[in-house]
């Protein structure tokens, strides 16, 4: 049912403070950003290290998503967002064990379908139960052409494996001539 833990999302009413926090002090890379009007906040996706994502939400004005939320607060971990590959299958496993969720939305048809389960019905934590291709939401230059999954190049100490992330984007792995030897054999000891 569930791919993956997508991003935690951390409410702020400081967006410029914990962005340059996040992002100049401990790395982190921006990805998709958007204002969502209806609901009166600003997201912003950062990735961090092996492409874990999260999060930055912040009210654009009173009476949005946020207000009571933040209402005490300077910020705080506001939800989970989970990977799913069926987003109607998730529903009818949790309508099977009587988990009750709500705010079904599809965005834009296809781009990015999602549920939440209130946190009195996930363990004191909102949960965002969402259908969409991580790919979306990465810039051009950190993902592999449509139909690529991998590629192999030669480097100073061997060579440089770099794959498809299931997150979106690439993973590197750098291998000796030994281990790219062996990686060969293995693969075609399974063929």
């Amino acid at each position: 049912m569930i791919s993956r833990i997508d991003h935690v999302s951390i409410a702020v009413r400081d967006y410029e403070r914990a962005r340059a926090f996040f992002q100049n002090l401990l790395g982190a890379i921006p990805g998709a950003s958007a204002e969502n009007s209806d609901k009166k906040f600003y997201w912003q996706i950062l990735s961090l290290g092996d492409l874990s994502r999260m999060e930055l939400i912040t009210p654009t004005g009173d009476g949005g998503l946020l207000g009571n939320f933040l209402e005490n607060r300077e910020g705080g971990v506001h939800h989970i967002t989970l990977e799913t590959p069926d987003i109607r299958e998730a529903m009818r496993i949790l309508d099977e064990n009587n988990i009750p969720y709500f705010g079904y939305n599809e965005y834009e048809g296809e781009y990015w379908k999602e549920i939440f389960i209130h946190p009195k019905n996930g363990f004191g934590v909102l949960i965002q139960i969402s259908e969409f291709s991580p790919d979306d939401w990465l810039s051009e230059e950190v993902k592999f052409p449509a139909g690529k999954r991998w590629s192999v190049e030669k480097s100073r100490g061997g060579y440089s494996l770099t794959l498809a992330h299931p997150g979106g984007g690439k993973v590197n792995i750098d291998l000796t001539r030994e281990e790219i030897s062996n990686l060969i054999k293995d693969i075609e000891s399974v063929l």
